[in-house]
């Protein structure tokens, strides 16, 4: 259990997909480039790649943690991540229609 302050640290933000790649020599991981709105862009590595092809992504939005430390994957920094579910194949959580990139959730 965490108390609702702890919980409250956590940014959720809605990312737009502007670019998506695999990752070489990685059997999981799809390379995002998500733009924020005025919070900027960022790389995000998420470990999808035997679902989901890069160019399924593009143009998509999703929901980030935002505040997230980076952690190196691969030779590269994953600067958030992506919020799926927890299944047999993992579903990438989505606003129910297009919101402006950045939007924060609460």
């Amino acid at each position: 259990m965490i108390n609702f302050e702890e919980f409250s640290k956590v940014e959720l933000v809605v990312g737009t997909i502007l670019e998506a790649e695999e990752v070489d020599g990685s059997e999981k991981l799809i390379k995002q480039i998500v733009d924020f709105g005025e919070l900027g862009k960022k790389q995000i590595l998420s470990g999808i790649k035997q679902w989901y092809k890069p160019s399924q992504l593009v143009g998509k939005q999703f929901i980030y943690v935002f505040n997230l430390e980076p952690r190196m994957m691969m030779g590269m920094a994953s600067e958030g991540m992506l919020l799926a579910t927890d299944t047999e194949k993992p579903y990438p959580l989505k606003p129910i229609s297009k919101v402006p990139a950045g939007t924060k959730l609460r």
